[in-house]
């Protein structure tokens, strides 16, 4: 039995005269004690996606379940099995870290003491803070705290809606590697995020935007799906090279990327002959270009494309 299966999930919001379509027939599947992403922009529908699987909304149509409870007519069940940490900071502002933690163990009929050895790694960095109010805690801390919460009752499935935005890289990194530990015990994990360079930390990875899943793969499958060739190119008049760029008839894509431009033809062949003619052309000033391997954004921005 895998531990989430989607079918075909319809989610919409009406909106006055609008109707806004946040899911458009998903459908996935879960392994067991995999670490599986939902990468994807604002808007796509991510957040809407865990509240049907934590059985916070009901969707329109289509059919879901998480350890083998359909998640309209088992709800209770599914709330008593799966941890959810949502991607607002949502406990007890004015409680301490420490009354928090208690409070979510007594909902769920256990103890901090029971299941301490799931939290231990992430509660010690935050213990000194224990008598703190929750609203007093950094982005990182309280990221920590809304974990330990999630986790107290030992959910088998744990859904953490983006949970790393908004706070420093090194409590991101730290984050990562608390869920790789969590993995070890058998916790199958669901996060989004919008940060494309998290997707490589995940098992598999599914690529949503506007209520579409684009890719279903691991990190490496997706590359690979890439079949282009891809090419980096730079110079000291990044503007201008990428107007050039765009306006030329046979480029099918060219974002920036960072102190980069990434270019795709639409017919490869002679590559870099034709980016030394864009050059020499505009006379840029330290012209650079390399062939590069895609990453998950260069294959994102491909799918969005199609």
């Amino acid at each position: 039995m895998k531990p989430v299966v989607v079918e075909n999930i319809v989610k919409v919001y009406k909106q006055k005269r609008n109707v806004i379509e946040a899911l458009k027939g998903v459908s996935f599947a879960v392994e067991k004690g995999e670490i599986f992403g939902i990468i994807g922009p604002d808007g796509a529908g991510k957040t809407s996606l865990f509240r049907i699987l934590t059985t916070l909304l009901i969707a329109a149509s289509g059919k879901a379940t998480v350890d083998g409870f359909d998640v309209v007519k088992d709800f209770k069940q599914i709330r008593n099995r799966v941890g959810y940490m949502p991607g607002r900071f949502s406990l007890y502002q004015d409680l301490t870290v420490e009354e928090n933690l208690e409070f979510f163990a007594t909902i769920f009929g256990t103890t901090i003491q029971k299941n301490y050895h799931l939290i231990k790694d992430i509660y010690q960095q935050i213990e000194p803070f224990k008598t703190r109010r929750a609203g007093q805690l950094s982005g990182g801390m309280k990221q920590k705290l809304a974990l330990c919460c999630s986790l107290i009752h030992k959910p088998s499935v744990l859904f953490l809606d983006e949970p790393t935005t908004g706070v420093d890289a090194v409590s991101r990194k730290e984050f990562w590697e608390m869920l790789h530990r969590l993995k070890e015990d058998g916790i199958t994990i669901l996060v989004s995020t919008p940060y494309m360079d998290e997707a490589g930390l995940c098992d598999r990875v599914a690529l949503i935007q506007k209520g579409e899943m684009l890719s279903i793969n691991t990190p490496a499958g997706i590359t690979n799906e890439f079949k282009k060739p891809l090419w980096a190119v730079r110079a000291n008049e990044m503007h201008q090279l990428l107007m050039a760029l765009k306006e030329d008839p046979g480029v099918e894509s060219c974002f920036p990327f960072g102190q980069q431009h990434h270019v795709v033809f639409k017919q490869p062949g002679n590559d870099r002959q034709r980016l030394e003619t864009v050059m020499n052309t505009g006379q840029y000033t330290n012209p650079e270009i390399r062939s590069i391997r895609p990453n998950i954004e260069d294959c994102f921005m491909a799918l969005m494309k199609q």
